[in-house]
């Protein structure tokens, strides 16, 4: 007759997140999905700027005087630090037009969703 038995667990998970936590609300989830996806669009540029200068590297080494070959792969180097400088000029221009309308964090969407509320 053990089935019949009720067995105290203790204190029993509560909630739908990991481990029984409380989920996140709306605005954490898109707080994380937005940070991950700069973060990934970030690391996208930097390593697109490693092959773009790579890739230049090796056609200015085996341009072997062609200068039209050479002049290619300048433009190759060229692309990928303008790319990489745009990229990260972004997230500091973006930070600072933050401060300047008066939201230091404004890359945070929970802080900025609650300001916005208040």
């Amino acid at each position: 007759m053990l089935a019949q038995q009720e067995i105290p667990l203790g204190n029993p998970l509560r909630g739908i997140g990991p481990l029984g936590n409380p989920a996140d609300t709306g605005i954490a989830e898109f707080n994380k999905f937005v940070s991950t996806a700069i973060g990934l669009m970030t690391i996208i540029a930097i390593i697109w700027f490693v092959f773009k200068f790579i890739g230049g590297a090796i056609g200015i080494i085996s341009s072997g005087g062609d200068k039209a070959a050479l002049e290619s792969a300048r433009k190759n180097i060229t692309t990928g630090i303008v790319g990489l400088v745009v990229v990260i000029a972004a997230l500091f221009i973006l930070d600072l037009i933050g401060n300047l309308i008066g939201i230091p964090n404004i890359l945070n969407l929970v802080d900025l969703f609650q300001q916005i509320q208040q």
